[in-house]
């Protein structure tokens, strides 16, 4: 038999062939040679070894414990937002913080297991290989299947149960954790978890069923509890300002003013246009009465992944978000012309009160706001 190229076995003779036979039939068919193939334990089940086991199962259980604890979280945690108080225990405040621990707690032990398996237990052999070209035949595919077996027995994985266990328990349960992450929106409903009666389909700037109570635009000094309301003429021509909504019957509750300026889809831009840009203003259709002179107010959260758009441009009158650098028109109903953002603003109706000359939105927004769920229609 030539050792650059061994006689090959007929098909009954391969078929007699054991393991350990394939196994060194099929290194010196691709030409390796084997220089050094050390025992990682020669000496089977001391302590050490052992000890080796039992943190490599540490890791896999660890990580099969966090991935049970992410499914847990996910489904069962209360996740609806509620007002800041500094006496109780906030549940809501660690929802999201704990679904980010336990997650990647489970990848990273099992992969701080599989690393540590790989590197105590694998035996460390140096081969040699000579590279060819072309696809494997039936030969090759039967001796690789030997040669991958024999190396697993080598690797004494079939008599590690602590392992295996361990191991196929974090395996399994992280892939359990990232499909309940995956179908989160059939295992748990948004619109249920959000505040309000109404949850994600309305916004702060929506009154309670049954009430006609008038919400203000209101400034945020810095101060929740200090109250300074809007009038037309704090607003020079081409200027802008964020405000948030403000109802006379929280005026002294520091929580519903903490929440009113906390709350993530309140923040809305008032903007005074020019009077010349304002001439040129080309209104979206339904929101012809939606603005108040020279004034408009649109809503601060991209359409595009829900970043403030807190940069107006008067030159220009380009509504901008520093994030992904969309663009959007105030001359043309906030609609987008540069960026990925795709859809325009909401625009919020406003008008001023002629009892008190304050600005007030005449109704909640009626499109939806922010990125792709709050599509309405």
């Amino acid at each position: 038999m030539n050792s650059d190229k061994p006689d090959l076995p007929s098909e009954a003779e391969l078929a007699d062939m054991d393991r350990d036979e394939l196994s060194r039939l099929g290194a010196r068919l691709d030409g390796v040679e084997v220089v050094e193939a050390p025992d990682p334990w020669p000496v089977k089940g001391t302590r050490a070894e052992k000890r080796a086991e039992r943190q490599i199962a540490f890791w896999f259980t660890l990580s099969a414990l966090a991935g049970l604890a992410f499914v847990v979280i996910f489904i069962w945690w209360p996740s609806k937002y509620e007002p800041p108080r500094d006496e109780e225990f906030q549940a809501y405040y660690w929802y999201t913080p704990l679904l980010g621990l336990t997650l990647g707690l489970s990848i990273l032990g099992l992969g701080i297991g599989v690393m540590s398996y790989t590197k105590k237990f694998l035996p460390h052999e140096i081969a040699v290989q000579e590279r060819h070209d072309g696809g494997s035949n039936e030969l090759d595919k039967a001796t690789i299947l030997a040669q991958l077996s024999e190396t697993g027995e080598r690797s004494g994985i079939a008599r590690r149960s602590l392992i295996k266990r361990s191991a196929g328990a974090g395996a399994g349960v992280l892939g359990l954790g990232l499909g309940v992450f995956t179908l989160g929106a059939f295992v748990r409903n948004p619109h249920a978890q959000s505040e309000g009666p109404d949850g994600l389909w309305h916004t702060g700037w929506q009154n309670p069923p049954g009430s006609t109570e008038k919400v203000f635009l209101r400034r945020d000094t810095g101060r929740p509890g200090e109250v300074s309301l809007v009038r037309p003429e704090d607003l020079d021509a081409g200027a802008m300002e964020t405000v948030f909504p403000f109802r006379e019957s929280e005026r002294g509750d520091e929580h519903k003013l903490l929440l009113a300026l906390q709350r993530a889809d309140n923040p809305v831009m008032l903007i005074r246009l020019r009077p010349d840009d304002a001439r040129r203003v080309i209104k979206h259709q339904g929101q012809e009465d939606f603005n108040y002179g020279d004034f408009y107010a649109y809503t601060k959260i991209c359409s595009h992944l829900g970043c403030p758009t807190s940069l107006y441009e008067q030159r220009t009158n380009r509504i901008l978000c520093p994030c992904h650098q969309s663009q959007f028109n105030a001359l043309e109903y906030a609609k987008p012309i540069f960026g990925p953002a795709t859809r325009k603003l909401a625009q919020l109706p406003i008008d001023v009160d002629p009892e008190t000359g304050y600005f007030y939105a005449k109704r909640d927004f009626i499109e939806a706001i922010g990125p792709a769920f709050w599509e309405r229609a």
